[in-house]
């Protein structure tokens, strides 16, 4: 049984990896159409160019994780959800053909076509992962056919009001963690213009956020129970409070990693707040609770979640080397040159 723990844990560690990185990607990408003119668009662009596609691996080793673990919740969830993954799977690939054909032809109205794209899939991304989650947290209708567990619900009766309000509240977050990242990547008239909007990103992230917790609290009271039955999982909430309250001294004193590395704490703890409200649950059913999947009885046999343990730990510490290798390399101020984007 630890071991369905440990396994728990390490998709919570994927996904929040996932987040953190491509979630400045996203925040970035919504933050394209500030800039004035091609060469500020082309400094956007190459402040993720390097890392843009390896931030996404971290998503591919999840979903993979998600199926050698748990594959009956695997099932359920893309099967449930196949028209919404079909959806994020489009503009993903969108995302990814902009930033990679937006150069390639020096024709203003081509590369506002994927200037275009760019931005509004980077928002779309943010706000589906987050109707995504909101859907995980509240709850989906579960019928048991034959002894299997399926999704008895529509693409329709996914996008209810608290999964989009939480994707929305997602768009925030990454956008005012975008700004953050772009502060020191970014020189110039670009970046005082977005150090003198970093304020208003910040502000509406902490009202969505907060909004977001009370509706929470109030309306979904199988995903606060935890926090009651064992209080240390409040040290998340705390240090979500503790880093909105540095952030500010951090940026007006110019420390833009120090409010990066705060900024990545909170979406690390929001995730893990989610993570600790779900558990032992992966699936919430919303029609009934004894029907919901969790990682004790719909995982794979002891012997497989093993063998993929050892194959994690050997995987994940490569995976972390190129990370720190990759963005070590291309760390410092933009400088555009012939073989930018």
């Amino acid at each position: 049984m630890e071991l369905n723990i440990i396994w728990f844990v390490l998709l919570i560690v994927l996904f929040s990896g996932y987040v953190v990185l491509d979630g400045f990607d996203l925040g970035v990408g919504m933050l394209h159409f500030k800039a004035k003119n091609d060469d500020e668009r082309r400094v956007l662009l190459n402040s993720i160019g390097p890392v843009w596609d390896g931030n996404e691996v971290w998503l591919i080793t999840a979903g993979g994780a998600l199926f050698a673990a748990f594959p009956n919740v695997y099932a359920t969830v893309f099967s449930g959800f196949y028209t919404a993954f079909m959806l994020f799977l489009l503009v993903l690939i969108s995302r990814g053909v902009s930033i990679e054909f937006r150069s390639k032809v020096e024709n203003q109205k081509w590369k506002s076509v994927w200037d275009i794209v760019f931005n509004v899939s980077s928002y779309l991304i943010a706000i589906l992962l987050g109707v995504t989650l909101g859907n995980l947290i509240a709850g989906v209708p579960i019928q048991i056919i034959d002894g299997v567990k399926e999704f008895g619900g529509s693409f329709l009766g996914l996008l209810n009001p608290y999964s989009i309000f939480l994707g929305i509240c997602a768009a925030t977050a990454l956008r005012f963690h975008g700004s953050l990242y772009l502060l020191m990547k970014a020189g110039g008239d670009l970046k005082d213009r977005i150090e003198k909007r970093i304020k208003l990103h910040f502000y509406l992230f902490i009202i969505f956020l907060l909004a977001l917790t009370v509706w929470t609290w109030v309306s979904y009271s199988h995903h606060t129970s935890n926090f009651l039955y064992n209080p240390i999982w409040f040290v998340f909430p705390l240090l979500i409070v503790l880093s909105f309250f540095f952030i500010p001294k951090l940026i007006k004193k110019k420390k833009y990693f120090a409010g990066f590395f705060l900024s990545s704490l909170i979406l690390l703890s929001c995730i893990a707040i989610a993570g600790v409200g779900l558990y032992p649950n992966l699936l919430y059913s919303s029609t009934n609770p004894f029907d919901s999947l969790n990682i004790f009885e719909d995982s794979s046999s002891q012997r497989t979640l093993t063998a993929m343990l050892i194959i994690a730990c050997i995987g994940v510490p490569i995976m972390l080397i190129y990370k720190i290798f990759v963005y070590r390399i291309f760390k410092g101020k933009v400088q555009i040159d012939s073989n930018s984007y």
